[in-house]
């Protein structure tokens, strides 16, 4: 499995042909997705090992992609070690009773693997199921959400748009906001060395809502934690990418958490993000995932767009490897045939 396109191109070497996953690939665009998530409660399916492990292959049997990504939620973790939260459809993740104060931090326990036999036993069938599935096998990417992002869950109470709560938490009281991103920095690395531990080749850590902070309150509030998760992970030497949305102005601050490649959402141009993320890492995206909504040969031309960007880039040593992918996650209306003549694209043009 060491040799499949995906950890080549991960780990900077040069593959066969350009590797392709989809962040939600496992997910709302599939049909056979809905019929094993019918009358399960989301969190409720992230905690069945056998949900996990049929879900988080439906697109590598569908599409042929060069890696599957591990079927989870950000917020998970916190409900394995006892947090009060639910995923409210059409809302997001709610927490019972948001965190304020330093008593409140300490009152989240410590995440460790007896909480997950889930999540090894899904891992060791996944990776049975996987290593006979494409020309080296499969890979398989863990996950976890970036501590600024769940601390905005758990400061918010749940999804926001201004971040207002977080922030005054951030700039009012440094001093809960750093015991607060310690310990979800501690409990997304344990999350992901399970994950790696049972078998997982990569890992992928979702910042989904970094974008919400410039860039040198970033480097101040929010990398520091980051790179502890990042650290803990490369420690395991497995190729790690690291993702925010609207991260544009923090590219670089992201690669130098800690980061072999960054995920570019769909609003920057690829090239551009390429000069700053810089040629010691790889990069990955960034199809606008509303693209697949257009008629096929344009979201095929602008696919050949970023293909050609990218293979540019890496010839002139301006960047390590491409790994092709959406800017953002599979919107949950997408026609899976789109999915599978972008896939097929991908590996025929490169």
């Amino acid at each position: 499995m060491q040799s499949s396109p995906f950890l080549r191109a991960a780990r900077g070497e040069r593959p066969g042909h350009t590797p392709v996953w989809f962040m939600r690939q496992a997910g709302r665009s599939l049909p056979e997705y809905h019929r094993v998530r019918a009358g399960v409660a989301m969190l409720d399916a992230c905690m069945d090992a056998d949900l996990i492990t049929e879900i988080t292959l439906q697109p590598v049997r569908r599409y042929g992609v060069d890696a599957a990504i591990f079927f989870s939620d950000i917020v998970l973790p916190l409900k394995s070690i006892g947090v009060d939260l639910e995923i409210k459809p059409g809302v997001g993740p709610v927490v019972a009773s948001p965190v304020r104060t330093l008593a409140d931090v300490e009152a989240i326990p410590e995440l460790t693997p007896e909480h997950l036999p889930f999540i090894t036993e899904a891992v060791g069938n996944l990776t049975v199921e996987l290593a006979g599935m494409g020309e080296h096998g499969t890979p398989l990417i863990g996950f976890a959400g970036a501590p600024f992002t769940v601390a905005s869950y758990l400061v918010e109470g749940g999804p926001s748009k201004e971040y207002a709560k977080t922030k005054a938490l951030m700039f009012g009281a440094p001093e809960v906001w750093d015991a607060l991103m310690r310990k979800i920095a501690g409990i997304s690395a344990t999350f992901l060395e399970v994950q790696v531990a049972a078998g997982a080749s990569a890992v992928q850590l979702f910042d989904s809502w970094a974008g919400a902070v410039n860039p040198d309150d970033y480097v101040r509030y929010v990398q520091p934690y980051s790179r502890i998760v990042l650290e803990r992970a490369g420690a395991l030497g497995v190729p790690r990418i690291h993702f925010g949305v609207n991260s544009a102005s923090l590219l670089r601050q992201m690669g130098e958490a800690g980061a072999d490649v960054v995920g570019v959402d769909w609003r920057t141009p690829l090239d551009w993000a390429i000069d700053r993320i810089g040629s010691e890492r790889g990069v990955q995206g960034n199809l606008d995932p509303a693209l697949v909504f257009a008629p096929t040969e344009v979201m095929l031309e602008r696919a050949g767009e970023i293909i050609d960007t990218a293979a540019a880039a890496v010839a002139e040593g301006r960047i390590r490897g491409h790994v092709f992918n959406l800017g953002h996650g599979v919107i949950p209306s997408t026609d899976p045939a789109q999915l599978q003549r972008l896939t097929d694209f991908v590996h025929t043009r490169s």
